[in-house]
């Protein structure tokens, strides 16, 4: 191992096992932000010292800094031999929203789905770093370490309906306990990470939630996004295992831009804002990544359609000047395409060749330019 990435697989070991202590602590003080803010840290230091034992970037040129755990998840996703899957990476942008909110403010996870997801973490956390290392978790810990819970891991929309009703009973007139019943509602908006991407809770969404509830809306209307998931359990005792899955049938995601009419949006929305971050790939980038040219690139767009897909691109508008940015997604897409379609045959068909427009008729003042040229 390399001795960047070994420096980095030991501070992954060493935040998951304090998450796992911690977890375990008969001290509820402070006990679930331990929990959150290491395991997130130990994911981060893992995907980390993969992608530098494979040689990928893990340095952003513009700042000089270690790349953020968005973009490292993201190129993890690309990354052969450790190819985290769509729901492996919702729960990683899941334990990272749960881990934010605790962190800059705070909110309120219950026990069960804290259990839920410190299972669900620690399972995933030992498939990656059997793909990456082919080391076990086990094979870093004691023999003595005990795994306790008093509870056995239930479904998540199960814990999700609870929650709700909970919070539904929190906000009934009278109670004066809207502060714990916003905590709640901030821990149910974090984990639609697991579908949503770039998922950021404001505070104009836990308004939006809060007045869905008071209106007597159902949990299927207030948090849509979050019915397909479920949690897939399996094992029992030392060997259990969670993971926390998205069904085929999921429901599309609604994309909430800053300035939009809030009384016209569903109770459930998630603000995206920072569209630079999820579109961040100039097409020139996109081609230097593949290793193709940038005309082969353009071919390669048009032949799957990236430039009219919403989620490969967006157009970024500074005064009169337009800028085309990819996405993730667009990437994801033409590597798959150059490993396993005929670049040779998509040039063909959509090269610059193909795509050229006939030169409109030149004016009087251009054609009579040309012939001075042309006499001279």
């Amino acid at each position: 191992m390399r001795v960047t990435a070994r420096k980095l697989h030991g501070k992954a070991l060493s935040s998951m096992r304090t998450a796992m202590t911690a977890f375990n602590s008969p001290h509820d003080d402070g006990r679930a932000t331990v929990v959150l803010l290491h395991l997130q840290h130990s994911f981060e230091m893992l995907l980390k010292a993969a992608l530098y034992q494979r040689g990928a970037k893990v340095f952003d040129k513009k700042t000089g800094r270690s790349i953020s755990f968005d973009a490292a998840i993201n190129q993890a996703r690309q990354l052969a031999g450790l190819k985290v899957t769509e729901d492996e990476a919702g729960t990683l942008r899941a334990v990272d929203a749960l881990r934010d909110d605790e962190q800059h403010w705070f909110n309120d996870v219950s026990e069960g789905l804290l259990y839920l997801h410190a299972r669900a973490a620690v399972t995933l956390f030992d498939e990656l770093l059997y793909r990456a290392f082919k080391q076990r978790l086990a094979d870093h810990l004691p023999n003595r370490v005990l795994p306790v819970s008093t509870e056995a891991p239930q479904d998540l929309l199960t814990l999700v309906d609870s929650e709700y009703a909970n919070i539904a009973e929190l906000l009934k007139p009278g109670r004066r306990a809207r502060g714990e019943a916003r905590a709640k509602i901030r821990t149910l908006l974090a984990l639609e990470a697991h579908v949503a991407e770039d998922t950021k809770v404001s505070d104009s969404d836990v308004d939006r939630v809060e007045n869905g509830i008071k209106a007597g809306k159902s949990r299927q209307q207030v948090f849509p996004k979050l019915t397909p998931l479920a949690a897939d359990i399996s094992g029992e005792g030392l060997t259990v295992k969670v993971k926390i899955v998205k069904h085929a049938d999921a429901l599309p995601v609604r994309l909430v831009r800053e300035g939009e009419d809030d009384a016209e949006m569903d109770a459930a929305a998630v603000r995206e804002v920072d569209l630079q971050k999820k579109y961040h790939w100039p097409a020139r980038d996109l081609a230097e990544k593949l290793r193709i040219s940038a005309p082969r690139a353009a071919a390669l767009r048009e032949h799957l359609g990236i430039d009219d897909d919403p989620q490969c691109v967006h157009v970024f508008e500074f005064g009169s000047q337009k800028h085309s940015r990819y996405s993730d997604n667009a990437l994801a897409r033409m590597r798959d395409a150059v490993s396993s379609q005929n670049m040779d045959a998509i040039w063909e068909s959509h090269g610059a060749g193909r795509r050229t427009k006939p030169r409109p008729p030149c004016t009087q003042s251009q054609c009579a330019r040309t012939q001075r040229q042309e006499v001279s």
